[in-house]
């Protein structure tokens, strides 16, 4: 069913079951496993499918080893577990990524560590080799039985320069251990709503739409392609709206300051120098102040980031210059000789992270957990509003089963299947050997008349759901795009 069809049986019938607003990662996800479940439910998202705060994120599943500090194994767990439940379900899309931590003291952070564990003090102080060893290990320990990717160490500081000799020599060591890279988070996403959509026809999927009213047993929408407004009769609602959770819930006539969001600025560098340093791996310390930085090999180019600075409208968040400074500054920490400047921004980007309401000075101690909020019929809204609060990518598929199965139960619904081993789109039938990937390839090549070179390319790209694009592609005169030819016209029209 395509857009035009979809609101056309909205505008013939308008009663839903679950109306989901968000189309981000948790707001899609809660939409597949209630599609999944066999319930009627409407997703829509005032702009593009993943592209407010789960498009600005800095494309790691990981389980945040520095959490462990707050006391938050609970989460750490959940985070470690679903990191490799998405390697094991999207592996087109999500690979181990080896992580190293450059290391500047052996003892430091001894005593600070328990103290902020006990909530003694939130004063951030350098970590020590002791403490983050402790934390690697914490991380093993949390997955032994679920073993998706390598053990940690721990390696001297002769090699460590010898591996890497542009890390500042003031080192005493590094910590390697391992999480997870999203490479292409959009198109986890986009797969999700289709597999939803493929699976459940009562299902349907709708952007550019946006709440501007709520009142008695019915919500009004916006096209915002066309100002047609739309009216949805739900059950429940489910505000998935991220950062802007409570500006959903002030269209519907409802006051809360659920989300107390903060920013997180990043730059993409073309810096051939710096990604060569790099080898292959993350790059995960801690900044003089206290903060935890990254610099991330992103294909060809460089990721570093990030800040973490309250934001009261998600609306206006931008890069500003001081964070571009803060940014490339903090890379001299780690690599001193490597001289990096503005000249080598070839993007800015920043995302609003969700976050729980508080009134702590230090935005790094608020937690990065989930929950959701309930907001009871009243007088003017006469449906029950499920609020989405905090979450993070790597934990997505969890929150989304958690929320499910609160609103299955109100509905007197049953769960029918889980989605804890359930693969993502192009994931299913993956062959992970090379040898099966080769095979795989050679018989698609066989079936298309597409030589393998190309489709191994698309493979790369779309996971077994090549399959679906080298045919629609076989199946008409196509050509390479003139100022991309890495692409062709038939792949382009397969994906709108």
């Amino acid at each position: 069913m395509n857009r035009q069809e979809s609101l056309a049986t909205l505008r013939a019938n308008p009663q839903v079951a679950v109306l989901v607003v968000g189309a981000g990662v948790n707001g899609i996800s809660v939409f597949r496993e209630l599609a999944l479940q066999g319930v009627d439910v409407l997703l829509v998202d005032r702009g593009d499918f993943c592209g407010g705060a789960s498009a600005g994120s800095s494309h790691m599943a990981h389980g945040g080893i520095r959490y462990l500090e707050n006391g938050e194994f609970r989460l750490v767990r959940e985070a470690l577990k679903e990191r490799n439940l998405l390697i094991q379900n999207a592996p087109h899309y999500v690979q181990p990524l080896p992580t190293t931590i450059p290391i500047f003291s052996w003892f430091s952070g001894l005593f600070n560590a328990p103290l902020k564990f006990l909530r003694l003090r939130d004063k951030p102080a350098e970590r020590g080799a002791l403490v983050i060893k402790v934390g690697m290990t914490m991380y093993d320990w949390f997955t032994r039985g679920q073993r998706s990717v390598p053990t940690h160490n721990l390696y001297l500081r002769g090699a460590s320069l010898r591996k890497r000799p542009q890390l500042n020599p003031e080192i005493v060591c590094t910590g390697r251990y391992y999480d997870g890279f999203l490479s292409q988070p959009e198109r986890i996403c986009v797969e999700m709503v289709l597999d939803a959509e493929q699976d459940n026809p009562t299902a349907r999927a709708l952007n550019y739409l946006s709440v501007v009213d709520g009142a008695g047993d019915t919500v009004t929408l916006c096209d915002e392609l066309t100002g047609t407004n739309y009216t949805v009769q739900p059950k429940l609602l489910i505000n998935a709206a991220g950062p802007w959770v409570d500006f959903a819930n002030r269209a519907l006539g409802h006051q809360t300051q659920f989300i107390g969001g903060t920013k997180g600025a990043h730059l993409v560098l073309d810096h051939p120098e710096l990604l060569a340093a790099t080898r292959g791996e993350e790059i995960f310390f801690e900044n003089h102040d206290g903060r935890i930085v990254l610099i991330l090999p992103f294909f060809d180019r460089v990721m570093v980031g990030t800040t973490d600075i309250r934001v009261e409208d998600p609306n206006q968040a931008r890069p500003t210059e001081e964070e571009t400074d803060y940014i490339l500054e903090m890379i001299g920490k780690v690599f001193p000789a490597i001289q990096v400047d503005r000249s080598h921004i070839v993007y800015k980007f920043t995302g609003v992270r969700p976050l729980p309401h508080s009134s702590t000075s230090r935005t790094g101690t608020i937690s990065r957990d989930h929950s959701m909020r309930e907001v009871s019929p009243d007088d003017q809204v006469r449906f029950p509003v499920f609020a989405l609060v905090g979450g993070k990518w790597t934990t997505f598929r969890a929150f989304s089963e958690q929320v499910a199965d609160q609103v299955l139960g109100r509905l007197n619904q049953a769960r029918k299947v889980s989605t804890a081993n359930m693969p993502i789109g192009g994931g299913r039938a993956y062959p992970t050997l090379q040898a099966d990937q080769r095979a795989w390839l050679n018989q698609l090549e066989v079936e298309t008349g597409i030589e393998t070179g190309r489709l191994a390319t698309l493979f790369e790209r779309y996971g077994t759901r090549a399959a679906d694009v080298a045919r629609y592609m076989a199946a008409g005169p196509d050509a390479p795009l003139r100022s991309l030819p890495d692409y062709t016209r038939r792949e382009i029209g397969f994906l709108a």
